[in-house]
């Protein structure tokens, strides 16, 4: 298979970038495994303490170096649908490694926090360093050296990128990700936003819009839209960490479960005690990383993995940056169209042939590297099918079929929605941004407008309520970023800036915050860096300063004299409001230390 020219030359210049830090990543994962079997270090009370809890036929396995054991990394919290389903795993895990004469043990729990509970909220101020802690609590799990292999039971917004970045940071050790589906479809995605928007113009009241997120989210499962969420489940499948076909298949089913007793029996199957020893830290290298942005690019995925990717990256030794996110971007089609980038949601986008059938067009015509390992024993080619069924009650595999179920949702590569990705990287003397377009009118991919500065989208908010913003407007909400306040998300503004725009304004929002997986049809660059907090450029915009985002060009310019702008001092803003309640006190010391947004945003190394 010929890979694109531009997909060979990111590629490449990653892997030149990277040659010395994946190297020493490559030689300290290769010595932790040259020691063999983990609990052959252990001590006779080390072990002893290892197996206590343990079943008389399970501590006799144990006790030697033969029998594989197998480490759970759990999520489960019943208070989340996306992870309640997650109570009943270890249980079907421990019988999956029995029946092929192994053990399981649950390693550790990690904690999981949703976004929608807490969007608007103080508690958002913790999300985005939940999943440093993540990582951290699932090293803590795995750190007791009693495994050969691990499962990592994860779905959420920053639990899959911290698990992953603990995946590699236990590289030597295989590790199969295992999702839980999607909840199934709830009302449509237009009749929700529609109400969302009533709401903010105060045409309805609470109950009505209570009633209606209500029955959007209404059963276990992940939200069916394609945020973060979703876009997690596509990466872990097309970067060859899922078992085939294991990303939107729906909670509570059969085949889910089959599927989660398949994905236990694989990471014995692949750990060092046995013949096909596939460890996380050779599955995930520069070619698989490159899939991961162009199944980001091909789906119209979050924004947050301009963040997520490059962090996961660094966990392997490996450089990745928005340079290359970005020109990735401008030769990968789009070939999906799941809401907030279309009508449909992901259950529409399983019916219509899911991932199978986007890795088989995306590697028919050169977009992914199928010369990649997975946990599954082949390369790319055997993510190509569809999980069903036996007779007996186990997965078996089909090719997908030729054409897509539903070509408003998914795409074949000729006739793809738009020629290039939905993200884009802006420059300019703001520093700089991600935008994210596949949603956005192309009429609206480039916006001139007068600033309105606001240190918090509760101000932005109250001038929209006093009926304040009644012209054109460039949202500047800084202060935002990840040192500042944690880097919040800011979809509490989505429906009044929706409004403005519907009003027939031209408006942008941009911000050294967030906006995510469910970034709309306004125009956004977020992410700003440098941000507020560190003295970046976005702290010298003033009220009325002209602004221009063009998403055409990559440019995100306050149009102000050079001479004046670089003499303006920064602002600065009191934050001290934001260090207290919630648990915030307890994250001091990640404020301190958090890297920008375009290196991660993350505290390992910052």
């Amino acid at each position: 298979m010929t890979i694109q020219d531009r997909i060979g030359d990111v590629t490449e210049r990653i892997v030149k970038r990277s040659h010395d830090s994946r190297s020493l990543y490559l030689e300290r994962i290769g010595k932790a495994a040259d020691k063999g079997p983990q609990r052959s270090r252990l001590s006779c009370g080390n072990l002893a303490h290892g197996f206590a809890a343990c079943g008389v036929s399970d501590k006799q396995a144990l006790s030697g170096d033969v029998v594989p054991n197998l480490g759970i990394i759990t999520s489960y919290n019943d208070m989340l649908s996306a992870h309640q389903p997650y109570e009943t795993y270890p249980t079907l895990i421990r019988e999956a490694a029995h029946e092929v004469g192994a053990v399981a043990q649950v390693a550790g729990g990690v904690p999981a926090m949703c976004d929608g509970v807490t969007q608007g909220q103080e508690g958002m101020e913790l999300s985005l360093f939940s999943r440093d802690i993540i990582a951290m609590s699932a090293a803590v799990g795995l750190s007791h050296q009693m495994f050969d292999a691990a499962v990592f039971l994860g779905i959420c917004d920053k639990i899959v990128p911290g698990l992953a970045i603990a995946a590699l940071s236990f590289g030597h050790l295989p590790a199969v990700f295992v999702p839980a589906g999607p909840m199934t479809t709830g009302i449509s995605n237009d009749e929700k936003a529609k109400i969302r928007q009533l709401y903010a113009e105060g045409k309805v009241g609470r109950e009505a819009l209570l009633e209606s997120e209500s029955r959007a989210y209404h059963s276990p499962g992940t939200c069916t839209f394609y945020g973060t969420a979703n876009s997690n489940q596509m990466l872990m499948e097309i970067m060859g960490l899922h078992m085939p076909g294991a990303s939107f298949v729906n909670p509570g089913t059969p085949l889910r479960d089959a599927l989660t007793r398949e994905a236990a029996k694989r990471a014995l199957a692949i750990s060092a005690l046995g013949n096909e020893y596939t460890p996380a830290g050779e599955i995930i290298d520069e070619k698989a990383i490159v899939n991961g942005v162009v199944g980001l690019h091909a789906t119209g995925g979050s924004t947050n993995h301009t963040m997520h990717l490059v962090a996961i990256a660094a966990a392997a030794g490996i450089k990745l940056t928005w340079d290359d996110i970005s020109d990735l971007s401008d030769v990968v089609p789009l070939l999906a169209r799941v809401y907030p980038n279309g009508k449909s949601d992901v259950n529409h986008f399983q019916a219509a042939g899911g991932l199978a059938f986007l890795i088989r067009e995306l590697l028919g015509d050169g977009y992914l590297h199928q010369d990649v390992r997975t946990v599954f024993g082949t390369d790319l080619s055997g993510y190509t099918v569809e999980a069903k069924l036996d007779a007996h009650g186990n997965v078996s595999r089909e090719e997908v079929p030729e054409t897509s179920g539903d070509e408003t949702v998914l795409a074949p590569v000729e006739k793809a929605f738009q020629p290039t990705g939905g993200l884009k990287m802006l420059r300019g003397n703001f520093g700089k941004a991600v935008i994210k377009i596949s949603a956005v009118a192309k009429e609206r991919h480039v916006i001139e407008a007068p600033a309105r500065v606001f240190h918090s989208q509760e101000a932005f908010l109250t001038a929209f309520q006093n009926k304040e913003l009644t012209g054109d407007i460039a949202a500047v909400v800084r202060f935002q970023g990840p040192k500042a306040c944690g880097m919040p998300e800011l979809h509490k503004l989505t429906p009044s800036l929706g409004i403005l725009q519907d009003r027939g304004h031209k408006v942008a929002l941009i911000t050294d915050g967030r906006m995510s997986g469910a970034s709309g049809k306004v125009p956004a660059a977020i992410h700003v860096t440098p941000e507020a907090a560190a003295g970046g450029p976005i702290a010298k915009i003033r009220d009325g300063d002209m602004i221009r985002i063009d998403a055409v060009t990559g440019t995100l310019e306050v149009l102000v004299d050079e001479a004046e702008f670089n003499a303006r001092p920064a602002a600065e803003h009191d934050l001290s409001s934001h260090q207290f309640g919630v648990g915030r006190d307890l994250f001091a010391a990640f404020r301190a230390n958090v890297g920008a947004a375009d290196t991660g945003a993350h505290v390992f190394g910052a």
